[in-house]
């Protein structure tokens, strides 16, 4: 298959009390390209971790079919609440653990060491590799699971909400990361998110997903407001700012969306360009 992975009439239930099951993704159909930077978009509750995790091999679906890509290598970012910070690993332990196992020793080799030096150093971290993770700021720490990917040769980064609870600055510039890895590596990105100005709408692909598949394509096609209304249950209006549509409430709404109006420049992480990110 030339996908790197292939969703089709997928369907996903988990348990529900007393004895019903809970339906968290119905007949969702998705493709994964090779190279591709594909933005999940949703409300809380929509399904996006779920479908995340169906792509990972995490889960199994209900009904449909999930197929990979023979020998597909996928690196994964959880949400940063998700994961115990005090389990005893040091970053560079961290970044060697998708590593294919050279030797038998529990000891890092000299030329992992300074595999590690090196993608650390690139990745704007240098120096951090006796620290323990849980030292480190939430950017920080996802530039380490970043770094395992590239370190372990993957072909897939899966984020789920990786600029949830950052900053501005952190956003930013995990954005141009993604993009770097995505331009310079060839390494397709799938990440969640609800962050609507602050992220998806920099992204070259977008997937609006509420339980199934509302819509996909570029930004300019997704952030339409009958679109956003199906997607997020709430009137949405769309402005154009620099170039960019910005989601904002639209009359009536009775559940407020937290914009940002903190703009990239436009386009500037289409991997369509040539040019590295600024």
């Amino acid at each position: 298959m030339s996908a790197l992975v292939e969703l089709a009439g997928v369907v996903h239930r988990y348990p529900g009390a007393p004895a019903a099951a809970v339906t968290v993704l119905e007949d969702v159909d998705l493709i994964v390209e090779p190279g591709a930077f594909t933005g999940i978009v949703g409300p809380s509750g929509s399904g996006k971790t779920t479908l995340l995790r169906l792509v990972t091999g995490a889960l199994e679906p209900v009904a449909g079919s999930v197929a990979r890509r023979e020998g597909l290598r996928i690196g994964y970012v959880p949400q940063v609440e998700t994961v115990d910070w005090s389990f005893p690993v040091s970053v560079g332990e961290v970044a060697l653990m998708g590593r294919p196992p050279a030797h038998r020793w529990p000891w890092s080799t000299p030329a992992e060491k300074r595999a590690v030096a090196d993608v650390l150093q690139r990745l704007g971290i240098p120096g951090l590799e006796r620290r323990h993770i849980g030292d480190l700021s939430g950017g920080q720490q996802q530039r380490v699971f970043v770094a395992r990917a590239l370190l372990s040769g993957a072909e897939l980064l899966v984020l789920d909400e990786p600029t949830s609870g950052v900053d501005v600055r952190t956003r930013h510039d995990l954005l141009h990361l993604l993009a770097d890895v995505n331009r310079t590596d060839g390494m397709a990105v799938l990440l969640s998110t609800h962050d609507l100005n602050g992220l998806a709408a920099h992204l070259p692909h977008l997937v609006a997903l509420n339980r199934r598949v509302i819509a996909a394509g570029p930004p300019s096609e997704v952030f339409v407001p009958s679109v956003l209304e199906a997607t997020f249950g709430a009137p949405m209006e769309v402005l154009v700012h620099g170039g960019l549509p910005l989601v904002v409430d639209g009359p009536g709404s009775a559940h407020p969306l937290h914009t940002h109006a903190h703009a990239l420049p436009p386009h500037d992480l289409d991997p369509t360009r040539a040019e590295r990110p600024r």
